[in-house]
């Protein structure tokens, strides 16, 4: 996408425009310098500011996945929840099979290349997590229980247990899950797709 550009007398006027222009406080606009003249005795003094908010950050992620949708040949509708940041994406569609694959690899691929392309536009790390017809949901749920029950198989051996690979997103429900069980803790370890959650008996850590 083409970010927006203003100039003013100072990067204050830039900034006002850019605000007015996009409908956010001067707080919320993120901008680079793109040149500044500094005129004849101070007269004609400009500052040329290029600019984009959040709501670029979610028009560029909604365009981007429609056009992945029309290339592919898919139907798909897409809504975006800002979350202080973090973009929560939710996709409905009749091809979910497509998109999520076998034990959700497709979905993680393509959240993984959503992500890279918003922050390789926008050159800065951009948080995208994207659902497609409530799978993500299911899922935390399904792994959630799962590692209740190994987390009580631990408590009552007494012996620690690693579970199998899987996305950050589901590492950190099943910690928020454990967080509060007593002499239970979770730890990630591993690299890349390799990198897993162990459950650790902890005697001592009462509930939080």
């Amino acid at each position: 996408m083409v970010f927006d550009r203003f100039i003013g007398k100072t990067l204050e006027d830039a900034l006002t425009m850019a605000s007015r222009s996009k409908g956010v406080s001067v707080d919320e606009l993120n901008y680079t310098i793109l040149e500044e003249k500094s005129g004849f005795l101070g007269i004609g003094k400009t500052v040329e500011i290029e600019v984009y908010c959040e709501k670029d950050v979610e028009k560029f992620i909604s365009q981007y996945i429609q056009q992945y949708f029309d290339n592919a040949n898919l139907d798909g509708e897409v809504k975006i929840e800002n979350d202080n940041g973090f973009y929560k994406v939710t996709v409905n569609t009749s091809n979910n099979a497509i998109l999520i694959g076998k034990n959700g690899k497709s979905l993680q691929s393509f959240n993984q290349l959503v992500k890279a392309a918003a922050s390789a536009e926008f050159k800065k790390r951009v948080g995208v997590l994207i659902d497609v017809n409530g799978y993500k949901e299911d899922r935390y749920e399904k792994v959630t229980k799962m590692a209740i029950r190994v987390a009580k198989d631990v408590r009552r051996t007494k012996v620690d247990a690693t579970l199998d690979p899987m996305p950050a997103d589901e590492r950190k429900a099943i910690h928020n899950a454990l967080s509060s069980m007593y002499n239970i803790t979770t730890k990630s370890e591993g690299e890349g797709e390799g990198r897993r959650l162990r459950i650790l008996y902890t005697p001592g850590k009462d509930n939080e």
